[in-house]
């Protein structure tokens, strides 16, 4: 039996599928992310009341987001593992001059401004999983204890100086983008439980000395909102409002009560889906969260055909990390979580967040469409 090799370049194509393969997008990953994109342009409208301007202003982030897509998409993954130290150095040499430096803003030291104000931080999204998967990418799987251990040495640095701006929500999701590197590397279910029983035996060294005294009031604000409604508790009381008023279909686009007379805060940014459920009710609510399980299910696809081990671990943990956003968000929103500060991802408004995340993307497409086909 003889054994072929193909680019997918080779084979029969149409005119969009030849345009397609030739800047190097995946079709069905792209149709998903417009779609997101497009639901997210109509919410943003109705969240901003109508306001034009600051809808231009997002039409301009998205635009160089997905600028930041197609040129992703043209790099080959080879490449890429070369320069991950690279890029994870990069990000590190940027928090610790948020630390010294960083511009301040709601009483967080965040922000780095270069000529363009952004969040360092957004590069780790992307430069711990590269890294990581750099580090597994020659070496036997699943790793050992010793090369796990270094993992989480890794991890413990960057993660260590985003809690400390202080910036919980991005913190976690970074940390579950290089446990998600991880755990797709292959590691034995003791470990999974030690890990689970750390973190459940840390939970009260977090509380007493990590954590600030407005997160601890998130969290209790879960167990009982109504016992500070105007306070700590309004945000997730009137998300629920919000969101039970919707019904099954919805008041209609830009006819949510909440929203519009401005009762729900951070509509715009945080408390979207809010606004969503509002305006299109449970169904809305439900044509969102498939075409995000759209998304997440295609990356995966990738990083299940994805031809080397640094593709695969990087593919897995970029399209895990998108669907641990989608998650924390909607669960934040609907009161099963604590308020973190996490967006909804392609949807609530900002730059660096959408320009991460569609960079992301193109790197999923990158795997996909530079992967050589085998036919016997």
């Amino acid at each position: 039996m003889t054994t072929l090799t193909a680019d997918r370049r080779t084979q029969p194509l149409g005119t969009m599928g030849f345009m397609l393969r030739s800047l190097h997008l995946d079709g069905t990953l792209l149709t998903g992310l417009i779609c997101m994109l497009a639901i997210g342009l109509a919410a943003l409208y109705s969240a901003v009341g109508q306001n034009t301007a600051l809808l231009a202003g997002q039409l301009l982030r998205m635009g160089a987001a997905l600028i930041a897509m197609l040129v992703m998409a043209q790099v080959n993954p080879g490449w890429l593992r070369r320069a991950a130290p690279w890029v994870f150095g990069l990000g590190m040499l940027m928090l610790m001059l948020v630390l010294l430096t960083g511009d301040v803003g709601k009483g967080a030291q965040r922000w780095l401004n270069l000529g363009v104000r952004f969040q360092p931080s957004e590069i780790m999204k992307l430069g711990l999983p590269m890294m990581l998967a750099w580090l597994l990418h020659d070496r036997p799987l699943p790793p050992s204890f010793g090369m796990i251990v270094v993992c989480l040495a890794v991890m413990i640095v960057p993660v260590g100086l985003i809690a400390v701006q202080p910036d919980l929500g991005t913190a976690i999701l970074i940390v579950l983008s290089g446990a998600t590197v991880i755990f797709l590397a292959g590691i034995g279910a003791r470990y999974i439980i030690g890990a689970i029983a750390t973190a459940l035996v840390s939970m009260p060294l977090l509380w007493f000395f990590v954590m600030h005294d407005y997160q601890k009031s998130r969290v209790l604000m879960l167990l009982d909102p109504d016992s500070d409604p105007l306070g700590a508790g309004y945000h997730i009381i009137q998300s629920k409002i919000a969101i039970g008023s919707g019904g099954l279909f919805g008041k209609g686009w830009l006819n949510g009560s909440q929203g519009q007379l401005e009762f729900l805060p951070e509509r715009s940014t945080d408390f979207i889906f809010a606004v969503i459920g509002e305006e299109f009710g449970l169904m809305g609510a439900l044509v969102v969260l498939l075409v995000y399980l759209l998304i997440v299910g295609r990356g995966l696809y990738i990083a299940a055909v994805a031809q080397d081990t640094f593709s695969r671990l990087l593919a897995g943990s970029i399209s895990l990390t998108f669907f641990f956003y989608v998650f924390v968000n909607t669960s934040m929103v609907t009161g099963l979580l604590p308020v973190v500060g996490v967006p909804l991802p392609l949807v609530s408004a900002g730059g660096t967040s959408m320009v991460t995340l569609l960079a992301g993307f193109g790197i999923l497409m990158s795997i996909q469409t530079h992967r050589k086909l085998l036919a016997r």
